[in-house]
């Protein structure tokens, strides 16, 4: 093809293309017809010099893509920069302006974790009100001290696992959350629900003498882990406080309204699942590291993480 067929038949493109990059607020953005123009220009580009047409058309799509090239790696760093804002500024400041929700979440998980986990100690036999006979022999096997990777079976990998603990963190988070849509009925159910199951794990399990391969293992990821489910109880509790007390609000509008801070908890939450998940996969179940190492870690983790939500990202501002 000749140059000037070739030009009278993408000249529309290209100017196309000069509008979008001359349009400061449409350049930055990596959806709509930028993409596409832009990767037609380097295809256009790469023809004109495989056919050597003129310098002059030659030398203005290569300005073209080089400046569309800087546009989209420019948004891909502000899409960088905005997640690095969320996590290092946004998301410890609402948890810290939505305090009151997250400690009334804390409260519910944590008061019946830690009330079953005590009790059994003085009446063991309790246990079998909340877990199964299976779940009980479950739990011998998986923290018997004669077990070289306590807290997995033998023929679990640490990949298998990673992705079973994925699975799970998610399937817990978004029935507490989900469960704000019932009047908040449904968070409450949940959170009680998991503290009384890991109550009862630690507690049986201390009360059986399996007490040091339980607490080492769950010592590196129960920061991440049980911050998460509070989060997302938070959330859901948001979510049903709306519903419950709109104010001047539709509940619809109270619902949307409530449901834009929610989201941001259960973001946060779900990074902290998949943390979690990592580290009781590829961390917890070294039987090579002495309890006392795994304690410290665990210590190291629970303070870091709380100084991280107490601490970072100033003031919140609506």
């Amino acid at each position: 093809m000749k140059q000037a067929s070739f030009e009278t038949l993408h000249a529309s493109e290209w100017s196309a293309f000069e509008r979008l990059l001359e349009d400061d607020r449409r350049a930055p953005r990596q959806e709509g017809d930028f993409p596409r123009l832009y990767r037609r220009v380097c295809q256009h580009l790469a023809l004109a010099r495989d056919r050597a047409y003129g310098p002059d058309l030659v030398d203005r799509l290569n300005a073209l893509a080089l400046r569309g090239h800087r546009v989209l790696y420019g948004a891909e760093g502000m899409r960088r920069n905005r997640l690095a804002e969320f996590f290092l500024r946004q998301l410890p400041r609402m948890v810290r302006e939505e305090r009151a929700t997250v400690l009334t979440a804390a409260l519910l998980f944590f008061a019946p974790l830690a009330l079953v986990a005590l009790a059994l100690q003085r009446y063991p036999d309790f246990v079998a009100y909340l877990l199964s006979p299976r779940e009980l022999a479950d739990l011998q096997r998986m923290y018997d001290p004669a077990n070289p990777h306590p807290g997995v079976r033998a023929a679990d990998s640490n990949v298998l696992m990673f992705a079973f603990y994925i699975w799970n963190n998610v399937k817990i988070g978004f029935q507490t959350f989900a469960g704000g849509m019932l009047l908040g009925l449904g968070t409450l159910y949940y959170l009680v629900l998991n503290g009384l199951q890991i109550g009862a794990a630690a507690g049986y399990l201390t009360q059986i003498g399996y007490g040091v391969p339980f607490w080492s293992f769950v010592a590196g990821h129960s920061a991440p882990e049980l911050t998460a489910i509070v989060l997302s109880g938070a959330a859901g509790l948001r979510l049903g406080a709306a519903l419950i007390a709109p104010g001047r609000l539709t509940r619809r509008a109270a619902l949307a309204a409530a449901a834009r801070r929610a989201v941001q908890l259960v973001y946060g939450a779900a990074a902290l699942f998949t943390f979690a998940a990592f580290v009781e996969a590829f961390w917890s179940p070294l039987g090579i590291v002495p309890a006392h190492v795994k304690y410290a870690v665990g210590a190291v983790l629970w303070s870091a993480l709380l100084a991280y939500l107490g601490l970072l990202g100033g003031r919140y501002a609506r």
